[in-house]
Formats: structure tokens, sequence, C-alpha cells
């Protein structure tokens, strides 16, 4: 049986601010009954100004690690899932590996907009399994509150922010640990959700019309139909990769960017509701951080336990998508 990377442990952090949706009526033309019925969100997690992606990320990674028990010297890597970094350079990685006292630990940073935590996870397995390291804290976070438009209805209502943290170690003849994973991008679809300024394309200052925007645009109508069609494909791919079906999985912990999407992935694959984990009305959008947390709260909650078969998967700017079959 080959080395598996196992997760032996979970951490997450959320913004204390709470904002429900009838707060968003005095701000955009919008309602309660509006953003439930497209969205499924109640409420969500904002961020203060100055609590920053690493902000979470740094409380995530630790109680991950206090809860394996694990001294932060003997971590070997932080791998961070963003795309709200603290800067634009350092990465957020390296200032979580110095705040939670990995000293020893090397530190990078994994674009991946909403399916970062897949494949962050994925990244940190390999280097694991193939002896590069022994061990990893594997970071999902984002702050997208931070870059929305507060006077765009269609895009201020859906993100939140926070995130979580898993402690990942090499484990020998074990099932558990990740089993099988799919990534996957169509780039041609680009257009349909990015910041546009900011980069090195447009920097900061420079830019002019559309190009000038330092918010999140997304083309939703385009994004929903995509995401949609991704969710069910990676999750195909992913048991096909595994020789399994949808009847081995335990639980299926998606992105939890939009109820209606959850749902109507579900059904294409036929998987009752009951299966699947849904924190979306709490949280919104959280980016890299919404599949962490709802994995830390499917295990709280006593839906998720050592040895069941759980199936994450995700979608995101890029456009990418992906899925993880993880034996918790």
């Amino acid at each position: 049986m080959p080395d598996r990377a196992v997760i032996q442990s979970i951490g997450m952090a959320v913004a204390d601010r709470v904002m429900t949706n009838d707060e968003f009526e005095a701000i955009v033309d919008t309602s309660d009954e509006w953003i439930q019925t497209r969205t499924g969100i109640k409420e969500r997690r904002i961020a203060e100004p100055g609590q920053s992606s690493s902000y979470f990320g740094i409380r995530a990674a630790k109680e991950a690690l206090e809860r394996a028990g694990k001294d932060p010297e003997e971590v070997d890597m932080v791998v961070c899932a963003t795309v709200t970094g603290d800067y634009l350079f350092p990465g957020t990685a390296s200032l979580i590996q110095d705040a939670i006292g990995a000293k020893h630990a090397g530190a990078y940073d994994l674009g991946a907009a909403c399916a970062g935590f897949i494949y962050a996870a994925e990244a940190a397995a390999g280097m694991i399994c193939s002896g590069t390291i022994s061990n990893a804290v594997v970071v999902g976070i984002d702050t997208l509150t931070h870059f929305v438009d507060w006077k765009d209805r269609s895009t201020c209502v859906l993100f939140g922010d926070g995130g979580g943290a898993v402690f990942m170690e090499r484990e020998k003849d074990t099932d558990r640990g990740i089993v099988a994973t799919v990534m996957l991008s169509d780039g041609s679809g680009a257009r349909h959700i990015k910041v546009p300024q900011g980069g090195s394309l447009n920097p900061p200052n420079s830019a002019r019309g559309d190009a000038a925007c330092p918010y999140i645009y997304m083309a939703g109508k385009e994004v929903f139909r995509f995401a949609v069609r991704a969710m069910a494909d990676s999750c195909s791919r992913v048991l096909e990769k595994a020789g399994l079906t949808t009847d081995d999985v335990d639980l299926f912990c998606p992105h939890q960017a939009n109820l209606r999407i959850i749902t109507a992935a579900a059904d294409h694959l036929g998987l009752s509701m009951e299966r699947v984990f849904v924190n979306v009305q709490k949280y919104g959008n959280m980016g890299a951080g919404s599949i962490p947390v709802a994995l830390y709260e499917a295990e709280q909650q006593g839906r998720l336990k050592r040895g069941d078969l759980v199936m994450t998967v995700g979608f995101g700017a890029g456009l990418v998508w992906g899925a993880n079959l993880i034996r918790w």
C-alpha cells in the first residue's frame, strides 16, 4: 500500500462581524427575499479594516496544529491558497509561517481562486508522498469583501471573509488520506470573473475605463452555467479515477458559492441533499476558504467522521475547477 498524505486535524477562522441580507437594503436595490431566492445566502462574515487574509490564516493554522498536538517547529511546509493575499508580494504563506512559529518550514502561495484549497491540498500531498517533505499546513483563506463594489448588488451580497487550515502528514499502510484528485482549467473563460485592475496588465493608477475597476467583476449567468457543469464534470472524473461511484461517497462537500449551483450539481450526480454539506447560508462565498470551513463544520457536527469518504469540489476564476476524494 503506497504512502498517503493524511489530514490529521483542521482549524477555521472567520470574521466576527455578521452582515445580514436586510442590511443590504440600505445600500443597494435588493431584499432578503431577492438574495435568498437567487443564492441561498442569509448572512455572511465581514472582515474589519486591517483584518487581512493572513489574520485569519494564522488563527486557522494555529488551531489545526494545536488539535494535532504538533510543534510548529516540526512543520516542513506551509501552502496558502488565496487570491486576496496581504500584498502583491511577499506571499501570505510566509507571513503565516512566521506567525505560527514554523521556523524550519518552506512557504508559498497558490492562486486557484475558489478551487484553491483543492489545488493546494493536492500540491502538499504530492510533496509529502514523494518524500520531499513529511508534513504540511495547508491553508485556504480569502477576504473577498475587501474587493467588492458595495454599489453592485450582483456581487456585493455574495462574499464573506475567512477560511480554514489542515495539518497533513505522511502515513504508511493506511487507506486514509487523499485518494484521488482532478484539476482542470479553461482560460478562455478568464473574462467571466476577475478583478481588472491591480495586476501587471492594468497596474494601479495607470488603467482607464473598465480596466480601471479594482473590484470583483463577474458575469453571473456565464459563471452559473460553468459552475454546474464543472462541478458535475470534476466529480465524475475523480470518481472514475478512483474506481468508485457516488454510492461510495459518505459526504459531498462542495465550494459554497450558491445554493442553486450546489443543488443542481447534486441533482446531476444523483446525490440526495442529505449527503451534501451546506453552510453557504451562514457565510456566503469565502473563496478558497469555503471548503475547509465546510469540512471543519461537518466534522464538528458529526457528519464527517474518521474513515468516511468525502468528496470536495470547487470552481473559480481562471476558469479553474477540480475535486478531491479524501478518506477522512
